[in-house]
């Protein structure tokens, strides 16, 4: 369990970021929206387009997602292809990414997916070090 996961059962907590814009309480470039997805540009875009899916409901990681998350978690895919065509990226082909955990970047601990593209983003490789 993360330490920065302060989830009530699965509902919006008071100083998660991603609920407040999922819930309408800080203004987003909101690009889709449904009963449990939501989705809107970033504010650090690392891409012609970059643009974040989150669940209404609050899940810190996929490390805390449960198999009742199953649906939720299907329909972040499904919303993420949807953002996809509209922003006109899936023909040429785009990346999906989630960060899970610290060493792994994730800075809002409210699961969300990345959608990625416009330009030919290369192979998934980066210098380490």
């Amino acid at each position: 369990m993360n330490p920065e996961n302060h989830t009530a059962g699965g509902m919006q907590t008071m100083d998660c970021i991603f609920c407040k814009i999922a819930a309408g309480e800080i203004p987003s470039r909101k690009v889709y929206g449904d009963d449990q997805v939501v989705a809107f540009h970033d504010i650090q875009p690392q891409a012609p387009v970059h643009l974040l899916v989150i669940p209404r409901k609050h899940i810190a990681s996929l490390n805390d997602a449960t198999p009742e998350d199953t649906e939720v978690l299907g329909r972040l895919l499904l919303a993420a292809r949807k953002v996809a065509e509209d922003a006109g990226i899936a023909g040429s082909g785009y990346r999906v990414i989630n960060n899970c955990g610290k060493d792994a970047g994730q800075v809002v601990f409210h699961i969300h997916l990345h959608v990625l593209g416009g330009e030919d983003l290369g192979p998934l490789t980066a210098p380490r070090g």
